[in-house]
């Protein structure tokens, strides 16, 4: 799987932790795109795609969600639920949040621009583009 929890900088204060985010340093790639998910109503997801160029970072700022991961051959479910570790999520990677807790809120740091080529957002398409680039 090309995926990896990455630890980010926590800074601790007893006024209140920080935590650091850099492009190239602490994530892999040059951030191009930020965007947020909340207020999840239950029993919903989120996702349900992958992307052939743009590689992303998922944080959960606050409360937690699952993310599943699949790349065609095997699936994983990663619990995020904390604010200082990033999901490195790499290209043909088909993923899907849900399980969202009250008042969860997603961050995710994305290596390109929205392009809505780059995302596959059928499963069957999905697997379809990823035997294609085996038999390459």
């Amino acid at each position: 799987m090309k995926t990896k929890i990455i630890h980010l900088t926590k800074i601790t204060d007893p006024r209140g932790n920080l935590t650091v985010a850099e492009e190239n340093q602490d994530v892999p790639f040059d951030i191009k795109r930020v965007y947020w998910v909340y207020d999840v109503p239950a029993g919903e997801n989120r996702g349900g795609h992958a992307h052939k160029r743009c590689q992303e970072v998922i944080i959960a700022l606050s409360g937690s969600f699952h993310v599943t991961l699949d790349n065609g051959k095997e699936k994983e479910s990663v619990l995020m639920n904390h604010p200082y570790q990033g999901l490195f999520v790499d290209t043909d990677t088909w993923r899907t949040l849900d399980d969202f807790s009250s008042g969860a809120v997603c961050l995710v740091l994305a290596s390109e621009l929205f392009q809505e080529e780059d995302y596959i957002r059928a499963y069957d398409a999905f697997i379809e583009y990823i035997q294609k680039k085996e038999n390459v």
